[in-house]
């Protein structure tokens, strides 16, 4: 048989060892890190803004709500630092996104062919624009939404709470029966950024499973037979990675069925481009060796 053209080949001249896994490992985490600590540093400079501008969702449904000024609250006085620096962290990780994601294909790549390696820019490019979109569709779209529905019960509560005291019970209220929220700058951010990485890991699916099919571990033909239990397993990872309630778990799973669905469908494209060409290879006389001399 004859051997593959110089382009099938894998990327790599020889078989690493594990030892030499392990460095290669650590060479693309610590550039990886390298990327998020100077990104932190930076967002740093800007935390006050960031968390301004994360809250601000908060602030537009706090006004509809009618609750009166919009506060947040802390317990202890590190707390406002703290939360600083997790913003920080967690806006270094968007920012230095491509770069990490860079890291993470060239670790993979020893495994792929050469002709493969022209994936890498274009991979790690678009796993940052999916892994940012994400937390976009996160904040512009879910929050607004979900934060809305939640302050709204400090305000649509109170009538039907009051009515019943007084009617059912027979108590006669002299004052106004009020719920307020109390919320804790810590715990709003800690409820935002678990979010915006949710959506953020779940909208890098249709990159995963064009991996996946680069790699031959999967088919459209397979992909679409999981759809019925890629549902439950939506509703599943929904319910894991938001807060325990239905509205955020279903706005968190019915993009991932989209995408999913979409991914079958970019495996199908994928699929089909790679049967022609090898059809088109196959249908190619083979070059006829030169006669002896």
């Amino acid at each position: 048989m004859a051997d593959k053209p110089m382009a099938d080949k894998p990327m790599a001249d020889k078989l690493m060892t594990f030892g030499e896994h392990l460095e290669e490992l650590r060479t693309r985490l610590k550039h990886a890190a390298y990327a998020v600590i100077i990104c932190t540093l930076v967002a740093y400079f800007f935390s006050e803004f960031l968390f301004a501008f994360l809250a601000q969702p908060l602030v537009v449904a706090w006004n509809e709500a009618g609750l009166g000024p919009p506060r947040l609250h802390f317990a202890n006085p590190i707390e406002p630092f703290f939360t600083f620096l997790k913003l920080s962290l967690v806006a270094g990780l968007f920012i230095a996104s491509p770069v990490v994601f860079y890291e993470i294909w060239r670790f993979i790549a020893p495994g792929l062919y050469r002709n493969e390696k022209r994936y890498a820019l274009p991979f790690a490019m678009a796993s940052a624009v999916f892994f940012i979109g994400g937390a976009c569709f996160g904040y512009f779209l879910v929050f607004p939404f979900g934060f809305q529905f939640f302050l709204g019960f400090a305000k649509s509560n109170m009538g039907r709470m009051e009515s019943l005291l007084g009617q059912k019970v027979g108590i006669s209220l002299s004052h106004t029966f009020k719920l307020t929220p109390t919320l804790m700058m810590g715990e709003y951010f800690g409820l935002v950024w678990r979010l915006l990485l949710a959506f953020g890991l779940v909208f890098e699916l249709p990159l995963v499973i064009f991996f996946l099919s680069l790699a031959g571990l999967v088919t459209p033909g397979r992909l679409w037979r999981f759809n019925r239990y890629f549902i439950i397993l939506s509703f599943i990872v929904g319910a894991v990675l938001t807060p325990p309630d239905v509205i955020t778990q279903v706005m968190m799973a019915a993009p991932l069925l989209v995408l999913y669905n979409l991914s079958i469908l970019f495996s199908w494209l994928f699929a089909r481009r790679r049967a022609k060409i090898k059809a088109r290879q196959e249908s190619e006389p083979a070059p006829s060796e030169p006669p002896p001399k």
